[in-house]
């Protein structure tokens, strides 16, 4: 009897403990919501690209003449214009002359110097001196650069051929260099390549995006990333992507119900532009809307595993864990306009 008695007890333990965990499974599967609002603002869809700065004119300044640099009259991140005098060289006969005339005394220097005057380096065009290789008493041959100059430093971003139909020449973009994560440089497209290059096995082409003002901390050879203007919407009606749900061809969203109703009601909906984060409403709210945005109450704890008395132990509850109740559509936006992730 007393055995009977203790197989009874543990049943009826077994089955309130089972219960107990089938209630709490069911609460974790009931709906919560955040609650969104619709609000005005402006919406950017973009396209993600990296690059390189480089020169766009790089122009390597050599001496006319084999000699001896004399002077340099320029250093590194200066800007010149045109016609300006970056250097004094001296043939190698001058070189020479000069060299034999200055162990005769400061006299004999001074005339030759008079006599025989140097040969000037001019700057051929209006830009930055970005290398100088020379200093002064070394000598160079007529193939060695003296100074390297460029009329403009520009951004060649790598463009997906799969993006390359939504950039155009003109078209608004930024750049960020990685170095200054924090600062965006305005440019836009001035130039888009006609043949392509393969990365990485996939087909890229060259685009030249030109800063409005570059600034002085931009260097040749960093990294930036450049974000092309697809679109932009002004003063749009926007609401957070995951508040959208798609169902049966129809954009719908989630609004409290009437006053003294718990369940919320669906109303349709037309939305516009997305940038994967943001959609644009074009009709069905207006500014203030309140939105409800459905998720799932994750429980905490054992209360995600399963029955204590299972002899595998503590299982997981599969296929609910961080799964948003919106569907796909335009809630979601493609993987490009939401920065080019691949």
């Amino acid at each position: 009897m007393n055995k009977t008695r203790l197989l009874l007890l543990l049943a009826g333990a077994a089955l309130a403990a089972g219960a107990y965990w089938r209630h709490r499974g069911r609460g974790a599967d009931e709906p919560r919501f955040k609650e969104a609002r619709v609000e005005r603002g402006t919406l950017d869809v973009t396209i993600l690209a990296t690059g390189v700065v480089e020169p766009q004119n790089r122009v390597q300044i050599k001496p006319p003449i084999a000699g001896r640099a004399e002077e340099i009259l320029v250093k590194e991140g200066q800007l010149v214009a045109k016609g300006k005098v970056l250097a004094w060289m001296s043939s190698t006969e001058r070189a020479a002359l000069l060299d034999a005339a200055r162990a005769k005394g400061d006299a004999e220097l001074r005339h030759w110097e008079e006599i025989y005057r140097p040969t000037p380096l001019i700057a051929p065009l209006d830009g930055l001196i970005i290398a100088r290789k020379v200093e002064p008493g070394q000598t160079v041959t007529a193939s060695e650069a003296v100074l390297v100059m460029s009329n403009r430093l520009i951004v060649k971003a790598q463009v997906d051929e799969t993006d390359l139909g939504r950039v155009r020449l003109g078209q608004e973009a930024e750049v960020v260099l990685d170095a200054y994560a924090g600062q965006g440089v305005a440019a836009r497209v001035d130039h888009i390549a006609y043949e392509a290059k393969t990365v990485n096995n996939v087909t890229v082409y060259e685009v030249d995006v030109l800063p409005e003002r570059a600034p002085e901390h931009m260097r040749s050879g960093m990294t930036a990333n450049v974000r092309f203007v697809v679109l932009r919407r002004t003063g749009a009606l926007l609401l957070p992507s995951d508040a959208l749900r798609q169902e049966d061809g129809r954009s719908l969203v989630l609004v409290p119900g009437p006053e003294g109703e718990r369940r919320p009601e669906s109303r349709e909906v037309r939305a516009g532009a997305t940038d994967g984060k943001r959609v644009e409403i074009l009709s069905g709210l207006e500014e203030g809307a309140r939105v409800l945005v459905r998720g799932f109450r994750l429980p905490a704890g054992p209360a995600a595993a399963g029955s204590p008395f299972s002899p595998f132990g503590l299982r997981p509850r599969g296929g609910r864990e961080g799964r948003s109740g919106s569907g796909g559509g335009a809630g979601q936006g493609t993987a490009r306009e939401r920065g080019g992730q691949r």
